[in-house]
């Protein structure tokens, strides 16, 4: 008989189940207590509430354990000090979705070296957001794949949903069961309107086949995710964050029946794909919330050890320490600065006011 099914298909290699994974790397009650804390702080800000910005933080994505722990216990200590005007919540990226082709991120290549251990890359994904959460920080990671979820989102206080994916409806059926807020990036090309479709579709019950904590194909059933908000990132139209930009994205959110509030990414088109211009984009944002805009509840930089971009070669091991091997990233000493002018400037605007 002719063959008719996985023709292309050369191997397939099974993975430990959700369930075995939390059993063998299993967050405490005070880890989740964390976790809880920080998704209702951010509720709050995008509510209104609370008047702090949130500021997610860290490396384009995670190639080094060591050194994503590094930073984190760094980010930590700068997180006490602004805790009062921001909540810095750590960029901690596994997943990568590529335009064409390159390293897909740590859970699906782990080695560097297109061994593609996912095993291993799960659990040093788990490994990781837990040692990021002891040193009281949360985490924000964009999910790529929908069952890798059930694996970390326990311990995720914030996620977000890419331009690549944006328009997805897989992903917007994900992101109507995630537990957590989530951001939309808008598309590739500026446009604003398959984030907010996708918004207002997460917000939505659905139905979709995925696994459970066992591991086991199923039919998930959604209540809808009710609490979510629009990246700006720029497209190949341009930047998107200056005063009419954000006028704009305020008059389309509004007209959605969307709460008019989004973040800025400092990062991608808005810095024309120059990670050194990721300053004048801070800046600019900055002011206008001190001149009053409260629709910007967020900004995002990528940011790493020291500033620049490597390139991933067939030696891995003679990467150097703490720069990025996906987008050019600032480096800590930039990052400190920006973090610590804004929290001067938003403490003297807040002292001002009252």
């Amino acid at each position: 008989m002719p063959q008719t099914q996985n023709i292309h298909i050369r191997e397939t290699i099974p993975l430990p189940s959700p369930q075995m994974l939390r059993e063998e790397l299993p967050a405490s009650d005070d880890d989740a207590l964390l976790v809880t804390q920080w998704r209702d702080q951010i509720d709050k800000i995008l509510a209104g509430e609370d008047k702090r910005l949130i500021i997610t933080v860290g490396p384009c994505s995670i190639h080094d354990k060591a050194a994503a722990l590094d930073y984190a216990r760094r980010l930590s200590e700068l997180a006490e000090k602004v805790s009062d005007q921001l909540l810095l919540v750590m960029r901690v990226y596994f997943e990568k979705p590529r335009t064409t082709l390159g390293w897909k991120g740590l859970i699906n290549d782990p080695h560097l070296d297109d061994t593609f251990d996912v095993s291993t890359g799960l659990r040093l994904a788990r490994e990781i957001l837990l040692e990021v959460t002891r040193v009281k920080l949360p985490s924000v990671t964009e999910l790529l794949e929908p069952i890798t979820p059930q694996y970390i989102a326990d311990l995720i206080a914030l996620a977000a949903i890419g331009a690549r994916t944006t328009e997805s409806p897989t992903h917007r059926q994900m992101a109507s069961g995630l537990s957590m807020p989530v951001g939309y990036k808008n598309g590739t090309d500026g446009n604003l309107d398959v984030a907010i479709n996708a918004m207002q579709a997460a917000c939505s019950p659905h139905c979709f086949l995925g696994i459970d904590s066992d591991g086991r194909t199923c039919i998930v059933n959604t209540t809808g995710n009710p609490v979510g908000f629009l990246i700006l990132r720029g497209g190949r139209s341009g930047p998107n964050y200056s005063p009419d930009d954000l006028k704009i994205a305020t008059e389309q959110l509004t007209k959605a029946g969307l709460s008019p509030r989004f973040m800025v990414d400092c990062s991608h088109a808005n810095s024309n794909k120059d990670y050194r211009r990721q300053s004048e984009v801070w800046n600019a944002v900055i002011e206008q919330r001190l001149a009053g805009n409260d629709t910007i509840i967020g900004l995002m930089l990528e940011s790493n050890i020291l500033p620049g971009l490597q390139k991933l070669t067939s030696k891995p091991a003679e990467l150097a320490y703490g720069i990025s091997i996906t987008d050019g990233c600032i480096g800590w000493e930039e990052t400190e600065h920006l973090i610590l002018s804004a929290h001067e400037k938003l403490s003297a605007e807040s002292l001002a006011a009252r």
